[in-house]
């Protein structure tokens, strides 16, 4: 199965049945599972060497280190959101979780619909927070004004975005998007691999992403000037796409090129 834009997940679970119930869980629903490991050291390797946007960590695993110190160890390398899934819900345990930030604490047994709850609620969360309090609380108040509340939202960390349609989050490189296209409240996507269509205006969509090579060309047009092949006094080019220059933006796009 091809995963080329979903979001990456590191599982560590004693228990080889449930780690490995779990993968097909959630594969099954939309997510890529990078690894399924049973003790912590194994789990750093594995963190190191896979692109992993959110950890699933049994407190009660294998080997030198437990869940906790695990989830410790990752966060001295990145800060990432981590899930706890365990059967433990004792005061100290507890305690000790909460000392790594987690985005959850599930209790052992859990269904598939709390589980994505819990990794749409730590994506969602682990954005905020990344985000200065300035950007976080401007998008909070777009997000609890748009029509598409609670459907579509865009979130951003680091190089990537992740898209909501359909109660699944879909990660994009920000160096993969060719344009955006507006149509009324509507705004396309289109990215080198897929085309997103999100209902929101397109001033709100490039406000909401924080990506610098993304430039209005028309005022129903942005693109990403790393994915331009050519352009004319009227047209971009790129790839088989080609992207108006409107008048009133021509001025603009072109102080973005230093002319020889």
């Amino acid at each position: 199965m091809n995963f080329p834009n979903y979001i990456n997940i590191l599982i560590v679970e004693d228990e080889a049945l449930v780690g490995l119930d779990l993968s097909t869980r959630l594969e099954h629903e939309g997510y890529k599972i990078v690894g399924v490991t049973d003790e912590g050291q194994e789990a750093l390797s594995l963190f190191k060497e896979n692109p992993v946007d959110l950890l699933l960590l049994d407190i009660n695993i294998n080997g030198e280190w437990d869940g906790i110190e695990t989830a410790q160890k990752i966060s001295e390398i990145r800060q990432t959101p981590i899930i706890y899934i365990t059967a433990q819900t004792d005061n100290a345990t507890i305690e000790r979780a909460k000392h790594t930030f987690p985005a959850a604490y599930l209790t052992k047994p859990f269904t598939t619909d709390n589980l994505k709850i819990a990794i749409e609620l730590a994506i969602n969360n682990f954005a905020r927070k990344k985000s200065s309090p300035e950007t976080a609380k401007a998008a909070t108040e777009r997000d609890s004004n748009s029509p598409s509340n609670n459907r579509e939202t865009i979130l951003q960390i680091d190089d990537y975005i992740f898209i909501k349609q359909n109660y699944q989050f879909t990660k994009v490189k920000l160096i993969d998007i060719l344009y955006l296209e507006t149509d009324n409240n509507h705004v396309s996507i289109i990215t080198t691999s897929k085309k997103f269509t999100l209902r929101l205006t397109l001033n709100s969509v490039l406000e909401r992403i924080h990506y610098d090579k993304l430039v209005r060309t028309h005022r129903s047009f942005a693109v990403n000037l790393d994915q331009i092949e050519s352009f004319n006094e009227h047209e971009v080019l790129i790839g088989k796409h080609s992207v108006p220059i409107g008048r009133n933006y021509k001025e603009e796009f072109l102080t973005f090129f230093d002319f020889l």
